[in-house]
């Protein structure tokens, strides 16, 4: 009976199938433990951080460097917090200075007072990720603005023995990432020049794979083209919607000038080659305190999630620790928003409650059920030669949808080149919900909230079999944050939500709106000198954002600027990002009728690099245009660190016409002023 059984049992599985052949270049086996980590941190924390420098030269002081306050424990305690899988530090960036006491050259912290020279940056950050269950990763610089023999095969020597402190005294790495930034002006040891190299031989890449691969064998590297992981092209935080994990790896080198096709990779690729999305939770990558209040908003970091993660790619946000040493409130609390609307969207798998069928597949272990278990090593397949195929997937009673996650068994390859995603209306016709090209590792995808019992996917176009491993169904609740309020010149007032979906209420004045308040529909003209108060809405959850207040006070369209530059009228056409530089250094305004002023409001250059900020001010009033008035001067404290609105208030009401704010002062050596926005308070 036993040997009957036996047969039998060997019988089923010498019938069984075998899996799909591999497509394509595969995954390596770091490469697929990289994929699975998906969000990650980068800390970008250096010389550069007391310099309020992006880039510094290289001729810094040691001891400009003085975090007296840091605590990677708050990085990692955050990152944990925030959903992150591991942090990668800027050990050293292109300035020279090294966060931990290499051997290799004397600016380091170990020249430093601070910590009386004791300090080590990556070693706190190590225990720090071990006690928090994070992954480590570092940054190491190529280029050198700080070494003398950068340019020389002396420097390329100091290079790799930098790399090898790395590799062999900070435990277990997951990444090692090189910039793709090389040769240019620098310090140099003093001799302040430009110099320039050979960014595909000069750093003898091969040593440094092999170091790598000896040292730390689990860890992906990353630069433009890899060898394991490659920039994805834009640091805006978005990877292309075709996106395939394949590259022409051999074409590509670091500074390579067609970096635009790593946004979507080569369907023909060599080798697998995935894309890392990198970008910075704000304008700059290293901490700079003018950027406070333009922490990327919740919106923005939800939507790099989506266009990162799910579109088959891995995210590295930046985040930039403060010249405390710590991370700063704003960018911790835009983390938490982050990582709470993620798993609002992704709450509860709504595949569960569905049954699937599918139009082929592949005989035992490979049926469509398999899509539901989530089990890392099982999946759907069609037979060989089945190169399109429809799953459909059948609910008791309709289910709103509106997100759409899909996996691909990415260890054979990346296969599918076209797909869609339809529902059966009432009148039992499909509907095409999305319409997409490839998949990959995971994409996930947005689309209209759609009630149905039956939705269906279409595979249309494959490499090969059909190898799918999840499918993932969700409906994510509305994403609330306040809304924008703008105003036209002739007094339009717009409100808009960052999510389509959800319903704005309004009220004027200090009343703050809820859902019994005036419903926002389109643009409505409202009186001058009004508060606007509004709020996002979600009927399905009957919650709200927190208020967004904006007040208007008269209309600017008979404004006309009285500068001889007609550029000049942008500094007053209420929109902050337009900016005027003016060669004159003033601002000259005529309202088109006399006003009564209490004070006004300017807003500085908002742009990245700000240029001619004004920090000293007078302001003049005049009765033709022509022979002005002194009202008053002053400053705008803390400009350089705080580029928010400011707000003046005259000592006494002031009726003009005419208007003139003149720089008396700038932070830089620009020879022009800069006004972003204009605005006047008035009786």
């Amino acid at each position: 009976m036993k040997k009957l059984s036996f047969l039998i049992l060997l019988l089923v599985f010498s019938c069984a199938p075998p899996p799909p052949n591999p497509i394509g270049p595969l995954p390596s086996d770091r490469q697929l433990k990289w994929q699975e980590l998906e969000y990650y941190g980068f800390i970008h924390f250096n010389m550069n951080t007391f310099t309020d420098l992006e880039w510094g030269t290289g001729g810094e002081a040691v001891d400009t460097f003085n975090p007296v306050q840091l605590n990677t424990d708050q990085w990692a305690r955050i990152a944990k917090e925030a959903g992150m899988k591991g942090l990668i530090l800027t050990a050293k960036h292109h300035d020279g200075f090294c966060l931990w006491p290499t051997k290799t050259t004397a600016h380091s912290v170990k020249s430093s007072t601070w910590r009386n020279g004791e300090g080590d940056v990556l070693r706190d950050l190590r225990n720090s990720c071990d006690k928090y269950g994070l992954k480590l990763g570092l940054y190491l610089s190529p280029w050198d603005r700080n070494n003398e023999h950068y340019g020389t095969d002396t420097y390329v020597s100091i290079f790799h023995e930098q790399l090898r402190e790395l590799l062999t005294e900070y435990g277990e790495l997951f990444e090692i990432w090189f910039d793709g930034a090389n040769g240019g002006y620098g310090y140099y040891g003093g001799a302040n020049e430009t110099r320039k190299i050979d960014n595909k031989t000069y750093y003898q890449w091969d040593k440094t794979t092999e170091m790598v691969r000896e040292f730390q064998p689990e860890a992906v590297i990353f630069s433009d083209g890899g060898p394991d992981v490659r920039w994805v092209g834009t640091e805006e935080g978005w990877a292309g919607e075709t996106n395939w994990s394949t590259m022409r790896r051999d074409e590509i080198y670091p500074g390579w000038p067609k970096y635009v096709e790593l946004r979507y990779g080569h369907e023909d690729g060599t080798h697998w080659l995935p894309a890392e999305v990198n970008t910075s939770i704000r304008p700059g990558w290293y901490y700079h305190p003018r950027e406070d209040h333009q922490v990327k908003s919740k919106s923005r970091l939800v939507q790099t999630y989506y266009e990162s993660i799910g579109r088959n790619g891995n995210f590295l946000l930046n985040i930039p620790v403060d010249n405390r040493g710590l991370i700063h409130e704003a960018d911790s609390a835009a983390m938490m928003q982050l990582s709470q609307q993620i798993k609002l969207d992704f709450k509860e798998d709504l595949i569960y409650k569905a049954t699937l069928s599918a139009s082929n597949d592949r005989g035992n272990n490979y049926g469509v059920d398999r899509l539901k278990d989530r089990e890392k090593a099982s999946y759907w397949a069609t037979a060989e030669g089945v190169n399109s195929a429809e799953i459909e997937i059948k609910f008791n009673s309709p289910e709103e949808l509106n997100r759409l996650v899909l996996r691909e068994y990415i260890p054979l390859g990346q296969r599918v080149q076209a797909f869609s995603f339809l529902a059966k209306n009432e009148r039992g016709i499909w509907d095409t919900l999305v319409q997409q090209t490839t998949i990959g590792n995971k994409r996930i995808l947005s689309f209209k909230n759609t009630s149905s019992s039956h939705f269906k996917l279409i595979v249309s176009q494959s490499k090969g079999s059909i190898v799918l491993s999840e499918i993932g169904l969700y409906r994510a609740p509305i994403l609330l944050e306040p809304p924008k309020i703008s105003r036209t010149l002739s007094g339009l007032v717009e409100i808009r939500a960052a999510d389509a979906d959800a319903t704005i209420y309004y009220s004027l004045n200090e009343d703050i709106p809820s859902s019994t308040s005036q419903e926002f529909i389109e643009a409505i003209r409202l009186p001058e000198r009004i508060v606007v108060n509004a709020v996002t809405y979600d009927a399905k959850t009957n919650t709200q954002s927190e208020p967004a207040q904006t007040y208007f006070d008269v209309y600017k369209s008979p404004w006309k600027t009285l500068n001889e530059d007609e550029k000049a009228s942008v500094a007053f056409d209420e929109n902050p990002t337009t900016v005027f530089e003016s060669k004159s250094k003033d601002l000259q305004i005529d309202f088109g009728k006399k006003q009564t002023l209490k004070g006004f409001e300017f807003i500085p250059d908002q742009r990245r690099y700000p240029k001619g900020v004004i920090s000293s001010y007078s302001v003049w009033k005049s009765n033709n245009g022509r022979k002005w008035k002194l009202v008053q001067t002053g400053e705008f404290a803390n400009i350089t660190n705080n580029r928010k609105v400011k707000k003046v208030s005259f000592a006494k009401s002031h009726r003009t016409r005419y208007f003139r704010i003149k720089a008396e002062r700038i932070i830089d050596t620009q020879e022009f002023a800069s006004f972003a926005e204009i605005n006047i308070i008035t009786e």
